[in-house]
C-alpha cells in the first residue's frame, strides 16, 4: 500500500462516520463494504434485502455492517415526507415521493439528508445520473459552490514515477463537466485545490492546461484557459496557479524552464485542470493504464454532503478507499 493510501485510510479511521452504499446487489460492494468496516475505516450501512445479499455472498464477513432493506425500513414514511418537502414546489406528489423512497439510491441521499449518515458511494452497477440526480435534488451544492464538479485521484505506483512529486495528483474535471466555460473552469480548479488539501494533503500547485504554453498558440481554447485563470485568481487569489500551459511545461522541470521560466507552478504542478471533458478523460485513462496509476474516482466536488460517483468498472479496493475519502470529505469546508 502506498503512503498516499496509508495516510487516506488512517485518517478516515479516525473520523468514525458513517457511509452508506445503496448498491447491495453488487458483489464488489458488498466485498468493500466487509473490508472497510474490518479495516476501521468507516461505519458502514449496505442497502438491499439482507437475506438475499448474506446468500449472494457467502464466502464474505458482514459483521458490523449494517444492512437496511428500504422496502421495509421503518424511516420510509419520514423520509418520504422529507423528499416531497423538498420537491413538491418542482411538482412532486406525495405519491412520487412515497415510491421513490423505495429507491436505494433516493433512501440513501435521504440518510444523508436527515443526519443518519455522513456519506454516500455509489455508481458501481447504476448510472452517473443514477447517483447525482437525487443528490442534486436533495442534497444540493455547498453554499457559494455554484456547480458540482468531479475530480480523480491519480496515485503513483509503488515503484514511483519521476514527475510525481507528491506521490499523487488530482485530475479535474474527468467525469462531469463537458465543456465548461471560464467561470467553471475556474471554480473546478478552486474546489480542486480544496480537496488537494484535504484528501491528498497536497500543497496545491495548480496548472491550467492547453494545448499551448504562454502565448504559443492562439485560438478561442487556449482564451477560454486564460479567462478562467483569471476568474481563479479574482475567486481565490491565494492559490498557487498558474496558466496556459502544455502538460509537459506542467510537469516535468526542465521543460518549464524552456517554455515558462518564472512560473511558480510549471515543472512542478500536483493540480491539473483540463479544458475540457475530453482531455480529462483521454488523460486519466492513459494515465491509469500506461503509467500504472492508480485511479480513484470519479470523486465529487461541491455537495452540501458527500455524494461519490464509482466508475462502473471499479475494483472492490477502488470502492474501500472512495469509502475512506467520502470520510474526509466530510472536514471539507466549501
Amino acid at each position: 500500500m502506498t503512503k498516499v493510501m496509508e495516510s487516506i485510510k488512517s485518517r478516515a479511521a479516525r473520523l468514525g462516520k458513517h457511509i452508506v452504499l445503496p448498491e447491495g446487489e453488487d458483489a464488489r460492494v458488498v466485498a468493500a463494504a466487509a473490508a472497510a468496516v474490518k479495516e476501521g475505516i468507516a461505519k458502514v450501512t449496505l442497502l438491499g434485502d439482507p437475506e438475499q445479499i448474506k446468500a449472494d455472498n457467502p464466502g464474505v464477513d458482514l459483521a458490523g455492517v449494517t444492512i437496511i432493506n428500504p422496502k421495509t425500513s421503518e424511516k420510509h414514511a419520514e423520509y418520504a415526507n422529507i423528499l416531497y418537502e423538498l420537491r413538491k414546489a418542482k411538482g412532486m406528489t406525495q405519491e412520487d415521493a412515497e415510491k421513490l423512497a423505495y429507491d436505494n439510491t433516493y433512501f440513501g441521499v435521504l440518510m444523508l439528508k436527515a443526519g443518519d449518515a455522513d456519506g454516500l458511494v455509489s455508481g458501481a452497477c447504476h448510472s452517473t445520473a443514477n447517483t447525482l440526480r437525487p443528490g442534486l435534488q436533495i442534497i444540493k451544492t455547498a453554499p457559494g459552490v455554484p456547480l458540482v464538479s468531479s475530480y480523480f485521484l491519480m496515485i503513483a505506483p509503488e515503484s514511483g514515477n519521476q514527475y510525481c512529486e507528491d506521490g499523487c495528483y488530482i485530475y479535474a474535471d474527468c467525469g462531469l463537466e463537458q465543456n465548461p466555460d471560464p467561470d467553471k473552469l475556474a471554480y473546478i480548479a478552486v474546489a480542486s485545490a480544496k480537496s488537494a488539501v484535504s484528501i491528498a494533503e497536497l500543497q496545491p500547485r495548480i496548472a491550467m492546461l492547453s494545448h499551448s504554453t504562454k502565448g504559443s498558440a492562439k485560438h478561442a481554447d487556449v482564451d477560454k484557459v486564460l479567462a478562467a485563470l483569471a476568474k481563479a485568481h479574482e475567486i481565490a487569489p491565494e492559490l498557487n496557479i498558474d496558466g496556459e500551459l502544455q502538460l509537459d511545461a506542467a510537469i516535468v522541470p526542465s521543460v518549464a524552464k524552456s517554455k515558462a521560466p518564472g512560473s511558480p507552478v510549471a515543472g512542478h504542478a500536483n493540480v491539473l485542470i483540463f479544458p475540457d471533458l475530453d482531455a480529462g478523460n483521454i488523460a486519466y485513462k492513459l494515465t491509469e493504464r500506461l503509467g500504472g496509476f492508480m485511479a480513484v474516482g470519479p470523486l465529487c466536488q461541491g455537495f452540501a454532503k458527500p455524494i461519490n460517483d464509482l466508475s462502473r468498472g471499479c475494483k472492490a479496493e477502488d470502492i474501500v478507499v472512495a469509502i475512506a475519502i467520502t470520510a474526509l470529505q466530510t472536514q471539507i469546508q466549501w
